[in-house]
């Protein structure tokens, strides 16, 4: 994702979170739905004076928000003092060092409250006495069964009381874990169709697959080496043109490797292709 919202990105998100379309978003501010889609789909092109005061005026947001000059869409003239943020927090914000937008993203999640509150009480260790009063508790009634029974450390219920006993370490690094989990995969879901974000698939691995199913094909050689060498060039053999077929053939009859004809399961394939 990127560091900053792009200008595109600025004016979608602003009409998608009012549930507009292009043709609604036009009729209401009467700049034409082309010149809105194109100001969504290209950063490059520079909005009107018309359309950044229209946009402004129709989203209640500064001109500064729009043409990406600040980062504040709702509250732009809030004192830095009232954020109560340490010299240290300002200067880090401040350095570039951070990706604002993401952190931005992080806090404002629904599960990040919780986080927080998980963690404050990991560090003021409100819980540690809980924890070590239960711990000792299993540990006790441990002792005693060990002590009036003839059974081993390895008794199903011995064990049981053993590994019930858990550090607060360990507690509040599983919790806090599934805390943040919650969050990355929500952040990580609402970025799915950002430019940045990659493809779920590999192009390599599609190449390979696409490979390995030439080389399982169940044709005369010829065909199948027809259709590994296309798959090598990322040609999809199946999806040949009757012209662009007997061009291939006339082509692969040229080689030295391939001396006999390209058959499919005894007749000629050039009979066989299908017409498209």
């Amino acid at each position: 994702m990127y560091i900053k919202l792009t200008n595109a990105e600025r004016l979608k998100d602003l009409r998608v979170e009012r549930h507009l379309t292009l043709e609604q978003l036009a009729e209401q501010t009467g700049i034409s739905k082309s010149a809105l889609g194109s100001y969504e789909a290209n950063d490059d092109i520079e909005l009107s004076p018309f359309s950044v005061t229209a946009l402004a005026r129709f989203y209640g947001v500064s001109t500064d928000y729009l043409l990406g000059m600040t980062e504040t869409k709702n509250h732009p003239n809030t004192e830095l003092h009232e954020l109560g943020l340490s010299d240290g927090m300002i200067e880090l914000l401040k350095s570039g060092k951070l990706n604002n937008r993401l952190l931005c993203e992080l806090a404002t999640h629904e599960g990040f409250r919780r986080f927080l509150v998980d963690t404050e009480i990991y560090v003021d260790r409100i819980a540690d006495m809980r924890v070590n009063d239960m711990n000792a508790l299993l540990e006790a009634t441990r002792r005693t069964i060990l002590e009036k029974h003839d059974v081993g450390e390895d008794d199903l219920h011995v064990r049981t009381l053993k590994l019930a006993q858990v550090s607060e370490d360990v507690f509040f690094s599983h919790v806090m874990h599934d805390d943040l989990d919650v969050i990355a995969r929500d952040i990580r879901d609402a970025h799915q169709k950002d430019t940045t974000t990659a493809d779920v698939a590999s192009p390599a691995a599609d190449a390979a697959a696409k490979l390995q199913e030439a080389l399982n094909f169940e044709g005369s050689p010829q065909e199948k080496q027809a259709r590994v060498l296309l798959s090598e060039l990322g040609i999809d053999y199946d999806k040949l043109t009757r012209e662009e077929f007997v061009t291939l053939i006339g082509i692969l009859k040229k080689s030295s490797l391939m001396k006999s004809p390209i058959k499919q399961r005894g007749k000629p394939i050039v009979h066989q292709h299908k017409k498209k």
